[in-house]
């Protein structure tokens, strides 16, 4: 039995573009959409202006909501650590003023902890003053320091 292929015509019918398309279109050109009229078009990208807005500001907001939040337990948490420190260092001194007690005398004791306390605040104080000018030029609008900005 010989092959037959469905799709191939019988040999006395001449074979047609049926199945190929070569840009032929039988039927005449395809019917255009209608044009979308210019305000539709206007409307459509205010909306979707407006849509990109409020999403910016929702997004804004939920920043700056996340850095509130994280602010807060930064400045809670930095008072529990500032609490700690103090108090360790009250300790500090009362103990150093002990050991010293023996070999000095209570009030040069007293007065050589201060001393040295006093010193380590100024140092803390210094380098304090040195990160404050650093935040000052950084958000300084006159970045040449031509002009006063403050």
């Amino acid at each position: 039995m010989p092959h037959v292929n469905p799709d191939t015509p019988p040999p006395s019918e001449p074979r047609g573009f049926d199945g190929v398309s070569h840009g032929y279109a039988p039927d005449g050109r395809p019917a255009q959409p209608p044009p979308v009229p210019l305000d539709k078009i206007v409307g459509d990208v205010v909306d979707n202006l407006s849509a990109t807005a409020k999403a910016e500001l929702a997004l804004l907001e939920a920043r700056s909501e996340l850095a509130l939040h994280g602010a807060s337990w930064t400045a809670g948490w930095g008072a529990v650590a500032a609490s700690a420190a103090g108090i360790a260092m009250l300790a500090l001194a009362f103990g150093a003023i002990l050991v010293l007690m023996p070999h000095v005398g209570p009030l040069l004791a007293t007065l050589i902890v201060v001393a040295v306390l006093l010193a380590v605040a100024a140092f803390a104080g210094w380098r304090a003053q040195i990160a404050y000018n650093d935040i000052r030029t950084a958000l300084r609008r006159d970045l040449t320091n031509e002009g006063i900005d403050d």
